[in-house]
């Protein structure tokens, strides 16, 4: 491609596209300086609520034992006293968060820096930056309602605007596919999915939602249209309290996306220690099953919750896929100053 300019002198920015040149920015100036207005009008969103800016660990002696998540490892060389010499760089920051919520410091949020092994795409980036805040007192529909708010006053920027909607996880499905993905056996999912092209061997009941979700749900999604996702399949209830809702338990979790584009994933948060524990002891079996790396479980979130997790809603949001769609790109390199390849 040829390098040029397009300019938009409404919205104030210009769009620059270069050749493939790794001494090259991956974004443009008009994107850098987007990233810095919607930095800014992120934290002006929280100051106004009161919500307090806090930085934790990039590294921690935990990983994340989530089985579709992989931590990169790392060795520290120094003098230790005793404590591991390999760390693991955060995939989020929410554990040292909650560890913060039990301590008292109430409502918070972090904007920083995450690392995960083995994503690098047109949509990912192994380091990215996420948004991750805690409510206290809150649950997930009402943390869910704010979400929609923070992301219209990130879309004013460049004066675009989105409709709402909300519906459950049991709904959505029913509603575009005609099957309940509560009860729907894995024949039915498998079915409802037949053309699409993957080998199934080895494919889970959830892997089946998750594809229908990726492949002929989401594509169907307004795309100016905010839509809140909510109450989850109890196996996909990840770190979220669970609870009976009609014929069926879900887990009190919520995604949103902007058109078919997931911003957020949020959750009215465990806080019973020993559940906790089980779900990280079930994650790992899953990791050896598949031969895949176990990285120790956080004890100190787990002391943490024990002495006392606040009730509390949390969610992380994706800022890096928020300035995808305000610019309106299906690549995260163009909102990145320096991506994977060029870093």
């Amino acid at each position: 491609m040829d390098p040029g300019f397009r300019r938009d002198d409404d919205k104030g920015y210009s769009r620059l596209v270069v050749s493939g040149s790794h001494t090259q920015a991956s974004a443009d100036p008009g994107a850098i300086h987007l990233r810095a207005r919607a930095n800014a009008a992120i934290r002006d969103f929280f100051a106004r609520r009161g919500v307090l800016e806090v930085e934790t660990p990039t590294m921690s002696r935990a990983g994340n034992t989530d089985p579709n998540i992989a931590s990169f490892p790392l060795e520290f060389s120094g003098r230790t006293d005793g404590a591991p010499r390999t760390r693991w760089l955060r995939t989020s920051a929410e554990f040292p968060m909650k560890r913060l919520l039990a301590a008292g410091l109430g409502d918070c949020y972090e904007l920083g820096r995450v690392f995960r092994d083995g994503e690098a795409g047109g949509r990912h980036n192994p380091e990215f930056t996420m948004l991750e805040w805690y409510r206290v007192g809150w649950e997930h529909l009402r943390l869910a309602d704010e979400a929609i708010e923070l992301v219209q006053a990130a879309l004013s920027l460049v004066e675009r605007e989105a409709s709402v909607a909300r519906i459950t996880f049991r709904g959505l499905y029913r509603d575009t596919l005609g099957i309940d993905p509560m009860t729907a056996d894995i024949d039915a999912l498998r079915a409802a999915g037949d053309d699409i092209a993957i080998d199934p061997e080895g494919l889970t009941r959830d892997d089946w939602l998750d594809l229908l979700m990726t492949h002929r749900i989401q594509p169907r999604f307004p795309p100016n249209q905010l839509l809140v996702v909510h109450d989850y399949p109890v196996s996909q209830c990840a770190l979220a309290k669970v609870v009976r809702r009609d014929d069926v338990d879900v887990a009190e979790r919520f995604e949103l996306y902007l058109g078919p584009l997931e911003l957020a994933n949020g959750y009215h948060e465990l806080t019973d220690a020993a559940e906790q524990r089980r779900r990280f002891e079930r994650d790992l079996s899953v990791r050896s099953a598949r031969g895949a790396a176990s990285p120790p479980i956080d004890e100190a979130l787990l002391d943490a919750m024990a002495a006392g997790l606040p009730a509390c809603a949390g969610v992380a949001l994706g800022v890096d896929r928020l300035l995808m769609a305000m610019l309106g790109t299906p690549r995260i390199a163009d909102v990145l100053a320096f991506d994977f390849n060029r870093a």
